[in-house]
């Protein structure tokens, strides 16, 4: 594996938002989620749960409710009082229509998607007509009193049942009256709050099943209005509540951040008469369960805590594979970290702002596992803010340092950075090309002097940055075929002949920069790439998909090399396909050609094509594992995969030079004591490192060799509260998350950057990390990681 110096950092105060609500969709392929932010994606359950799909948030934008229609089109709500089509293709938010009935807690689409029904504020409940383009509003149904906080159609889509405070309401859709008016205290004496109505399904037996919040999943008679069963699950509230498509099985979620299942069974061996019975209770969540769902094969559940868990159903897995593993995903499957590798410098992506660091230095060296002392400790050098309430959608510096550029929804900045001794300017490109927004990704040449911006219609526009500071449109690439779909990878040679595009299509073109042409189309695969990147020196295009499959093609040659049909003919261990984690990031180590760097959210690995693959029969080691055994066993166990799953979880991995690298970790450790990046400030001080650390690792014949690993401050919920506001190398990050500015401290270092206004920039010398204890050797855990 040879030797590196990692520059280990924890100070990327990065706090995912809370799930608020799911859509499952009806043929089970697709999972839509939205977030507290306002942000929505979807995941691909074919593509091993892939997250595809990202639309940023908004602050004027918050979505309490999705649902699917009309095929693949998706629809939310929110308490803005619209209800807004998503355009998948172009990763925006398309058409809104005014619901005109105050703030929307709740949607729901028929059986066969042609109708949506919205539960407004006032207590009403309005039809939409889903047509080609968008959709139109119907007619109200009966209003009543009382917020409509869920819906569910009959199957049949005769009938709709509402849930509000106090009371369930049945309406008939033809004639828009109230059939049935359902009190759920009715038989409850002496209530003393108002019971609320979360969640509702109505199930085509005619029986309407209810949580609420005195704790209780209750099912109910609508024709009848009496109550059939009762069942309470939890002291306090439950809040929301999927059936499965066959209803015969049924998952809640609670206040308590437990979820609990609930199946029907028969009474009797061979009985007829059956009951709801609470078979499994699960506790994956430290906060409220917002949001659930249920598809064929898993219970699905989103928390405050930000985690998307799902679930296996076992009895309905038939074999081992993907399906069989319990997931949980908290951070996003795409790159929020860009660094520029000459400058030694970090670029963060926030929801609303960026933040620019300079990584620190040693001149020491040491014994392995040593701590060592830094000469320059990390600096926070400047905070760009975006204006208005947009989210970003992607970021990039230049690998100089000396640009740095993004983009929201309707706009895109480009800066020009100076760095003038310890001081740092910025200035905004005040002419930038009109282009075609939102940009869905960012890439900047090896030499600094293009940018590349990806677009819709899988287009890549090519800019060319000039001197002191300005940059002029120089070509358009487009698929020779055309394409719906936003480009949402790039990668770019090191020569600056080739760039590579993928689109939500999943298709790989690849262009020539010389003559600004289409060269070729990767042969399609059929999952989601997840990393792809262009090796400097042979022009090998190494892809990475979403069923853990890497692939390598010659882009010269227009073919697979032979080294990629070795891997698909042999095939890639088995634990290396059972990982449940995609790969976001692949680079290389120019002066070993061979050598093959990529990283997920559990582990690191550095994948040598000079060796042979390994066999099901080979162990995947741990290379902290590996260097225990003695030198005869780690000679048997030599292979191409050489990993390390001591940094976890790990947002970003690469090279800086030959042999360093640096390693951005996000430990969510106090996460359960609150969401805001002040409350993780607050936590008990932990354990931390900060400091090269000498690891030791397997050398690429088999021995053992050591490898440098610097540690670049400690995350914010690692730092212990301190008498100052200290805000700077480590705790600046976690409170920006949070929306503070970074701001001076005394009695710890230099002054840090002056508040920043909106739209503009603060700059300046962050303070250092707290002093910190030595670190301990741990043992990293046995392959594979699981969720």
């Amino acid at each position: 594996m040879g030797e590196f110096e990692v520059h280990r950092v924890r100070f990327f105060g990065l706090v995912p938002a809370g799930v608020r609500c799911l859509a499952c969709h009806p043929r089970g392929g697709r999972l839509a989620l939205a977030r507290t932010d306002g942000a929505v994606e979807v995941f691909n359950f074919a593509a091993n749960y892939f997250q595809e799909k990202v639309i940023p948030g908004s602050d004027a934008r918050s979505v309490e409710a999705l649902c699917w229609a009309a095929g693949d089109r998706l629809f939310g709500a929110g308490l803005g009082g619209d209800v807004t089509e998503y355009d998948l293709a172009r990763l925006r938010a398309g058409r809104s229509v005014d619901g005109a009935g105050g703030p929307i807690w709740s949607m729901a689409a028929n059986g066969d998607g042609t109708q949506l029904a919205a539960g407004c504020e006032d207590g009403s409940v309005k039809l939409f007509q889903v047509v080609p383009g968008g959709i139109q509003f119907e007619r109200n149904l009966d209003r009543r009193k009382g917020r409509i906080l869920c819906l569910s159609w009959h199957p049949s889509g005769t009938h709709i049942a509402a849930g509000s405070i106090d009371a369930i309401r049945i309406f008939d859709v033809r004639s828009g009256q109230t059939v049935q008016r359902i009190m759920v205290n009715y038989h409850m004496q002496k209530a003393k709050r108002e019971c609320i109505v979360w969640g509702i399904a109505f199930l085509s037996s005619g029986a309407v099943a209810t949580a609420d919040s005195f704790g209780r999943v209750q099912f109910w008679d609508w024709e009848r209005g009496t109550l059939q069963e009762s069942h309470t699950v939890s002291t306090s509230a439950v809040l929301s509540l999927a059936v499965s498509e066959k209803e015969d099985s049924l998952i809640v979620g609670t206040s308590t951040g437990a979820t609990y299942q609930f199946q029907l069974l028969a009474l009797k061996t061979g009985s007829l008469e059956k009951r709801w019975v609470r078979t499994k209770p699960f506790q994956h969540h430290t906060h409220d369960v917002r949001a659930v769902a249920h598809s064929s094969t898993a219970l699905i559940s989103g928390g405050l805590d930000a985690q998307l868990v799902i679930r296996p159903l076992m009895e309905k897995i038939q074999r081992k594979g993907y399906d069989a593993a319990l997931r949980k995903f908290t951070f996003p499957h795409r790159r929020l970290v860009s660094c520029a590798r000459k400058a030694r410098l970090l670029l963060f992506q926030f929801s609303q702002h960026l933040e620019l660091w300079r990584l620190g230095s040693t001149d020491e060296t040491g014994q392995d596992g040593e701590v060592l002392p830094l000469r320059r400790m990390p600096e926070h050098l400047l905070q760009l803010k975006s204006k208005g309430p947009e989210h970003l959608y992607c970021s990039c510096v230049s690998p100089c340092g000396a640009w740095v550029a993004y983009s929201t929804a309707s706009r895109f900045h480009l800066y020009r950075v100076r760095y003038q001794g310890d001081g740092v300017s910025v200035k905004k490109v005040p002419k930038v090309p009109k282009l075609p927004l939102p940009a869905y990704q960012l890439q900047f040449s090896a030499d600094s002097s293009s940018l590349f911006v990806a677009s819709a219609r899988g287009s890549v526009h090519v800019l060319q940055l000039l001197e002191p500071g300005g940059c002029k449109h120089l070509h358009m690439l487009q698929p020779p075929s055309g394409s719906p779909e936003a480009v949402y990878l790039l990668a770019a040679s090191a020569d600056g002949h080739w760039v590579a595009a993928v689109g939500g299509d999943w298709v790989i073109h690849i262009y020539n920069l010389k003559c600004f042409e289409h060269h070729c189309t990767v042969p399609t695969y059929s999952c989601a790439v997840t990393a792809l990147a262009i090796h400097p020196s042979t022009n090998n295009l190494v892809i990475a998909y979403s069923d853990q499959q890497l692939f390598e093609f010659s882009i010269p040659e227009k073919q697979y090399t032979a080294w990629s049909r070795t891997v698909q003919n042999c095939g890639l261990h088995r634990l290396w396909l059972e990982r449940d984690s995609p790969i976001t990031h692949i680079t290389f180590n120019p002066k070993n050609p061979s050598h093959i760097l990529l990283h997920d959210l559990y582990m690191f690995c550095v994948l040598d094509k000079s060796l042979p693959l390994p066999d099901n029969s080979a162990l995947l080691l741990n290379q902290s594992t590996l260097k225990q055994l003695p030198e005869t066993a780690r000679q048997r166990q030599l292979h191409a995969f050489k990993i390390c799953k001591k940094f976890q979880p790990l947002l970003f991995a690469d090279l800086l030079e030959e042999n360093c690298l640096v390693m951005v970790e996000r430990p969510i450790m106090g996460w359960g004591q609150g969401q805001a990046a002040g409350c993780l400030q607050r936590q008990a001080a932990a354990p931390h490192l900060r400091g090269p650390v000498l690891l030791r690792g397997a050398a690429g014949q088999g021995g053992s060799a050591r490898s440098r690993v610097w540690e670049g401050g400690s995350s914010p919920q690692d730092i212990a509260p301190s008498r100052e506001p200290a805000r700077g190398a480590a705790g600046a990050a976690g409170g920006a998350a949070g929306g503070a500015q970074p701001r001076g401290a005394r009695g710890g270092g230099s002054a840090a950057g002056a508040r920043a206004e909106p739209g503009k920039w603060s700059a300046g010398r962050g303070l250092a990390a707290p002093p910190c204890p030595a670190p301990r050797r741990t043992r990293l855990a046995d392959w594979p990681r699981r969720g």
